[in-house]
């Protein structure tokens, strides 16, 4: 339950990083990226490595 917490903490800041700054994020995806943070974190990026 925790990390749910902090997932929506993270997601949330991030919102206001890319809409209200209009700031830029990259994700960097390496192996191996699981499920879960490729859902939640990965794919909210602008552009996707």
């Amino acid at each position: 339950t925790l990390s749910l917490m902090q997932m929506a903490k993270i997601s949330s800041v991030l919102q206001i990083h890319q809409a209200q700054k209009k700031l830029l994020y990259i994700a960097i995806l390496t192996y191996p990226t699981t499920g879960g943070v490729t859902a939640s974190f990965g794919m909210l990026g602008d552009i996707i490595i």
